[in-house]
C-alpha cells in the first residue's frame, strides 16, 4: 500500500523571507537560498513551532503526496507558485511514519484549512496589471517620510484608525491595488531581536494618494488588544499611528501577485470588507473614480462593516460618492436601539442584485476583514445561491480558479 504523507511546503508568492522559519524550527528542517525559502520532508517532524510566528501565513501550507514521491528541495527552490493538490489514487493512506493518519490533531486542522481553497491562493484575474514584487529586502528596506496623518474614526469611536500618507521620494516602489508592504518597527523585542515585518494593504491607486507623486497610503488601526480583548500593545500599529509629518519608516516590498483588481472594460467588483480591510477597497475604487473612460467599467457594489459610523473608516467620503457610480451598503452591528446588522444580512437583503452579478462572468469578489467574518459571508452566498438556482459549492470552487474570488483575512 502506498504510504501517504502530508508535506508542509512554503507559499513563495507570499514569503517575505523574513527568516522567522527558519529560526525556529528545532530541527533545522527549514533553509533557503537567494529566492525561496523550503522545508525539507526528511527533516520535518510536524511540530508546529514555525507556523504562529509567520507573519504572512506563507509557512501554513500542506499537500498530500505519495511519500515516495514527496517534493525535493531542488525542486522548491524553484517555484514560483505552490503546486495544487493532486487527486491520489490510494484513498486509504497508511497510518505509518508522516501519514496524515499519524498527524496530532492540531496540525490536521491547520492542513484543513490551508487546503479549504481548493488547492490554494486564486490567481490574479487574467486583465490585472503586473505586480512588481520584493524589490526591497529586510536587509535593504526603502526609507519612506510621512507626508500625512490622519484620524478617519470620530474622537470618541473606540477605535482610532488612521489614514497614512508615505512618500518615497526618488525611490522606484511601485505598487498595484490589492498589493501590500511590510514595516519595520525601530527597536527590540523582548529576546532583543528585531521586531518582525508587520503587512499592512495599500489604500492608494497606482498613481498614488497624490496623482503623479511618488507616494501610497495605508489604512491602520491602533492596536490596544487581542481578539479576545485582553489588552496588548501593537508594535507596528502603535508605532504608525504615532507618526508625525516628517517621521521616517523603513518599508519592505511591495508583496501580492494574487488580490489584485482587473483592468479590462466591463468587469464588475463585489467588495465585502470590515474595518481597515477598506484598504483594498478604498484603492480599487479610487482606480476607477479616477479612469478618464469611467463609461466602459463595470458595477462597482460594496458591502462595509462596522460597529457604528462612528467607527467606520472613510465613512464621509463614501457617503458623498454618486449612487451611479457604486451601490454601497453600511452594515453597522452597535447602533443603540437598532438590531445589529453585518454584512452578510446585507448580503441576503440585496440577494436579487448579487446573483446577478455572481452569473456575470465578467465579476470579480474580493473579501477583506477578520477572519471571523468569512463563515458568515459563506453562508450568505450558499444561502443566496440555493434560493436562485446556484450552487455555492459548485460555484465557489470555480470562481476561485478563474481569479475572480479572493480572501484576504487576518
Amino acid at each position: 500500500m502506498t504510504t501517504i504523507m502530508r508535506q508542509h511546503l512554503i507559499d513563495p508568492e507570499i514569503c517575505i523571507r523574513c527568516n522567522t522559519c527558519e529560526e525556529t524550527c528545532p530541527v533545522d528542517a527549514i533553509s533557503h537560498d537567494s529566492r525561496n525559502y523550503v522545508v525539507d520532508a526528511a527533516k520535518c517532524k510536524y511540530c508546529y513551532n514555525c507556523i504562529s510566528p509567520c507573519p504572512t501565513g506563507a509557512i501554513d501550507n500542506w499537500r498530500h503526496v505519495a511519500a515516495e514521491s514527496a517534493y525535493p528541495l531542488a525542486e522548491q527552490l524553484l517555484w514560483d507558485t505552490l503546486p495544487g493538490q493532486v487527486a491520489l489514487e490510494d484513498g486509504n493512506p497508511a497510518a505509518t511514519g508522516n501519514s496524515s493518519a499519524a498527524l496530532p490533531d492540531d496540525v490536521e486542522r491547520i492542513a484543513a484549512a490551508s487546503t479549504a481553497g481548493q488547492g490554494g491562493t486564486a490567481p490574479p484575474p487574467w486583465s490585472a496589471a503586473h505586480p512588481y514584487v520584493n524589490l526591497y529586502s529586510i536587509q535593504k528596506p526603502v526609507v519612506a517620510t510621512v507626508s500625512g496623518n490622519f484620524r478617519l474614526t470620530a474622537e470618541d469611536a473606540s477605535s482610532d484608525i488612521r489614514h497614512i500618507v508615505l512618500d518615497f521620494g526618488n525611490a522606484s516602489f511601485p505598487v498595484l491595488e490589492g498589493q501590500t508592504i511590510g514595516i519595520l518597527a525601530p527597536g527590540l523585542d523582548a529576546n532583543g531581536k528585531h521586531h518582525h515585518v508587520r503587512l499592512y494593504s495599500v489604500a492608494s491607486p497606482r498613481d498614488g494618494e497624490r496623482p503623479r507623486y511618488n507616494n501610497l497610503s495605508l489604512t491602520v488601526k491602533r492596536v490596544t488588544a487581542d481578539h479576545e480583548g485582553a489588552a496588548v500593545r501593537g508594535v507596528a500599529s502603535n508605532f504608525l499611528c504615532d507618526l508625525n509629518k516628517g517621521d521616517k519608516v523603513n518599508v519592505v516590498g511591495p508583496y501580492g501577485t494574487s488580490f489584485l483588481m482587473p483592468n479590462h472594460p466591463g468587469s464588475n467588483l463585489l467588495m465585502i470588507c470590515t474595518g481597515t480591510g477598506s484598504a483594498p477597497m478604498r484603492a480599487m475604487t479610487e482606480r476607477r473614480r479616477r479612469k478618464s473612460v469611467a463609461s466602459e467599467d463595470g458595477k462597482l457594489m460594496l458591502f462595509f462593516g462596522a460597529r457604528t459610523a462612528a467607527e467606520l473608516p472613510y465613512f464621509g467620503p463614501l457617503t458623498r460618492l454618486p449612487k451611479e457610480f457604486i451601490d454601497i451598503n453600511f452594515a453597522f452591528s452597535r447602533v443603540p436601539g437598532e438590531p445589529r446588522q453585518y454584512v452578510q444580512d446585507l448580503i441576503r437583503a440585496r440577494a436579487d442584485e448579487v446573483v446577478r452579478l455572481l452569473r456575470d462572468d465578467n465579476t470579480y469578489l474580493y473579501l477583506c476583514g477578520l477572519k471571523g467574518m468569512e463563515k458568515g459571508v459563506d453562508d450568505a452566498f450558499s444561502d443566496i445561491c440555493s434560493h436562485h438556482g446556484l450552487d455555492w459549492k459548485t460555484l465557489q470552487p470555480s470562481l476561485l480558479q478563474q481569479g475572480r474570488y479572493h480572501v484576504e483575512t487576518y
